[in-house]
C-alpha cells in the first residue's frame, strides 16, 4: 500500500458574536485516493459523469480499522469531503471563470465548483461498489472525479430521501455537456486495447465529456493525458473522436 505525505489543511474561524476572539481548525487526511486519473487534465469536471471511472479510498491510521466503517456497506452511494491539494497554494479568487462559460465570463467562487476556494475543500458524490477490511480499510469507489493522491477528510453516507433534489434549479450549469460523436480507435490504438475493455470504456467516456480547455473547443490539435497506467493521444475531428495512440505510462 503507498504512504502519501500528510496534508493538513488549517482553517481560520473569525469571531462570532459569542466571543472576540478568532479560532482556528486543523484537519488531517483520514484518507487518500488512488484514483484511474493521474493528473488534473481529462480528469471529469463533476462527479458521476464518468462511471467506469474506478478509484480506491485507502484509509490512515488510525481509522483504517473495520468498527470505522460497520454498517457503511448497506449504503450504494457515499459523499467524499476532499481537499484541492493540486491547486490550494495558489490561493482563491472572489471570481473565476467556468470552464462551461468558454472561459470569458466571470461569476462569484461561490457560486461555481472552482478549486479556487478560500478554504480549498471540495464535495464529490461517488458509487460506492465494495468495503473491504481484509488489509485495514478500503472503500472500492466508481464514478469519482479525483486524481491520484486527493486528501480525503471526511465520508458520510448519502441519503437520497432527503439529498435528492431532482426539480432544482442549476443556474448556468443546467445542461450536461457532452460531445456527440462516436469514439474511434485507430488500428494501432485498437491492436493495444483489444484485452482491455474497461481502458476502452473508460477512455470513451472521459473524451465524450471533452476534457480540453474551453478556449479550444474548435481546435483539432492532438491532445494527450495519462489514464490508469496509460498515455493516450487523441483529437477531436469534424464527425468523431480519434484515438491515435496509446501506450503504457
Amino acid at each position: 500500500m503507498k504512504s502519501y505525505c500528510n496534508q493538513q489543511i488549517h482553517l481560520r474561524q473569525l469571531p462570532n458574536a459569542m466571543s472576540n476572539s478568532e479560532s482556528s481548525l486543523t484537519l488531517e487526511p483520514i484518507a487518500f485516493i488512488e484514483s484511474d486519473f493521474k493528473e488534473k487534465f481529462a480528469t471529469p469536471r463533476q462527479p458521476g459523469l464518468v462511471t467506469e471511472a474506478n478509484a480506491r479510498v485507502i484509509l490512515q491510521a488510525p481509522y483504517n480499522q473495520a468498527d470505522a466503517v460497520a454498517g457503511l456497506e448497506e449504503f450504494s452511494h457515499i459523499w467524499l469531503i476532499f481537499g484541492f491539494h493540486a491547486t490550494a497554494e495558489q490561493g482563491w479568487k472572489p471570481k473565476v471563470r467556468p470552464p462551461r462559460l468558454g472561459g470569458n465570463a466571470k461569476l462569484g467562487v461561490f457560486a461555481t465548483r472552482s478549486t479556487f476556494r478560500p478554504n480549498p475543500l471540495g464535495l464529490s458524490l461517488v458509487s460506492l461498489q465494495r468495503v473491504s477490511t481484509e488489509q485495514g480499510v478500503c472503500l472500492h469507489i466508481k464514478g469519482a472525479d479525483l486524481i491520484q493522491g486527493t486528501p480525503v477528510y471526511d465520508i458520510k453516507p448519502y441519503l437520497p430521501w432527503v439529498e435528492s433534489q431532482p426539480h432544482a434549479a442549476s443556474g448556468f450549469a443546467a445542461q450536461p455537456q457532452t460531445l456527440d460523436l462516436p469514439v474511434v480507435f485507430s488500428a494501432p490504438a485498437q491492436a493495444y486495447i483489444h484485452t482491455k475493455p474497461q481502458l476502452r470504456s473508460l477512455i470513451e467516456q472521459v473524451l465524450q465529456h471533452d476534457p480540453r480547455p474551453a478556449y479550444q473547443k474548435q481546435d483539432t490539435r492532438l491532445y494527450g493525458c495519462l489514464l490508469q497506467d496509460e498515455n493516450v493521444q487523441w483529437q477531436v475531428l469534424a464527425d468523431h473522436i480519434l484515438v491515435t495512440d496509446i501506450s503504457p505510462a
